[in-house]
């Protein structure tokens, strides 16, 4: 069956994807059931979109009650589950405003319109990224990223955009000025080989931002919505964000984005501005509540608790082989093994083994699974990871 699905995908779908060959056919907890009955250990929980884990029930019964209500009626009308969402996100955060899209490309998509318009107005008109960061596809996020598998030969993109070294303090005061509008980046890189800006980088950008007055866009979506342990991975290093952009763990596995912001910028957006029409679908947004209620509920001490478990065990391997693992990265759900070899060999290794993990950056092992996982998960998953290594 597995085959023959795989088949059928070469022949039907555009192959933008290098997929694993696994053709899925139910999914529930961080178990992952395939077509021909194997049963795989999901330690990516979709890339960071599963936060309670697959078919969690009370999304289901959240779900299952609004489809009985309405699926879609477009932003002409006001809507409860957008509200209530809205509302919790607020509560939550301590932003004043929330804009839902269906993405993370398209969240920073709307970010970047956002601090153009507020730039402009002010003759603010660079937008500073880095390398390493992961925004998207589309064109505002590839043009703030230094990402050439994505780029090559879609060029030209936007203009008025540089790349400068994450974590360089020296070029990036080099390169801030007057006409900055804004800082984008991720506090905890994902796709960037789960690193996080070191406090003297985060400290450098506030201290410029009070000198130049330009807007600080925190990009969340893979390690927002309690996948640390706090609830936005810039906590991690004190920063003020302006603008956050979401998507992933915030629906819970529907499709849901979001920017949130201060009212200082978000006023700078009229009706007809910006514009979406399937963002804040009301099935998405009441799986997000159910993600949000459930995190209040204990998830995140589980995040912290389970998470340093997991740390703990993965020092326990680096220790045993220290020639083959040099660094341990991230925190919480998020957490990445640095080799010495390259990454793909051991995340192919663990799929013989009927665990999912995924390479990133060449040389690190990136572990993304539900926040929901215990430490048996975690003893399971350390099992099949010591012996991968030991036979690497």
């Amino acid at each position: 069956m597995n085959s023959t699905l795989i088949s059928r995908e070469h022949e039907a779908l555009f192959q933008t994807y290098k997929r694993l060959p696994v053709a899925i056919d139910h999914a529930s907890g961080c178990r992952i059931f395939d077509t021909e009955g194997n049963v795989y250990l999901d330690f990516l929980g979709g890339i960071a979109v599963n936060a309670l884990g697959h078919s969690h029930p009370r999304i289901i019964e959240a779900v299952e009650k609004q489809l009985r209500k309405y699926m879609h009626v477009s932003n002409y009308f006001y809507q409860e589950p957008q509200i209530q969402l809205a509302e919790k996100l607020k509560e939550m955060t301590g932003f004043d405003r929330v804009y839902f899209s269906n993405s993370g490309s398209e969240s920073f998509e709307g970010a970047v319109k956002l601090v153009r318009k507020w730039g402009n107005a002010r003759g603010k008109t660079v937008i500073i990224g880095f390398s390493g960061g992961f925004h998207g596809r589309t064109y505002a996020p590839l043009s703030v990223m230094d990402k050439p598998l994505y780029k090559n030969g879609m060029e030209p993109f936007l203009p008025n955009n540089r790349v400068l070294t994450f974590n360089d303090c020296e070029q990036l005061r080099a390169n801030i000025n007057e006409q900055t509008c804004a800082v984008a980046l991720e506090y905890l890189q994902g796709e960037g080989g789960v690193t996080f800006a070191t406090q003297e980088f985060a400290d450098t950008i506030e201290e410029l931002r009070q000198q130049y007055g330009f807007l600080l866009i925190a990009d969340e979506v893979q390690a927002g919505g309690g996948r640390t342990g706090h609830f936005y991975g810039y906590q991690h290093r004190n920063a003020t964000p302006d603008i956050v952009t979401m998507a992933k763990a915030i629906g819970g596995g529907l499709p849901l984005g979001a920017i949130l912001a201060r009212e200082h910028v978000a006023d700078e957006w009229k009706p007809g501005m910006h514009g979406t029409t399937y963002g804040g679908n009301a099935l998405a947004c009441v799986a997000g509540l159910v993600v949000l209620e459930e995190l209040e509920r204990g998830i995140t001490e589980n995040v912290w608790k389970v998470g340093a478990y997991l740390t703990e065990k993965l020092q326990e391997i680096q220790q045993e082989f220290p020639e083959k693992i040099t660094e341990l990265r991230g925190c919480g759900m998020m957490q990445g093994v640095v080799l010495k070899g390259e990454s793909q060999p051991i995340v192919n290794a663990l799929l013989t083994r009927k665990v999912i993990a995924n390479a990133t950056s060449v040389n690190v092992v990136r572990l993304l699974p539900p926040l929901t996982i215990t430490t048996s998960d975690v003893d399971e998953f350390i099992g099949h990871f010591r012996a991968v290594i030991a036979e690497a």
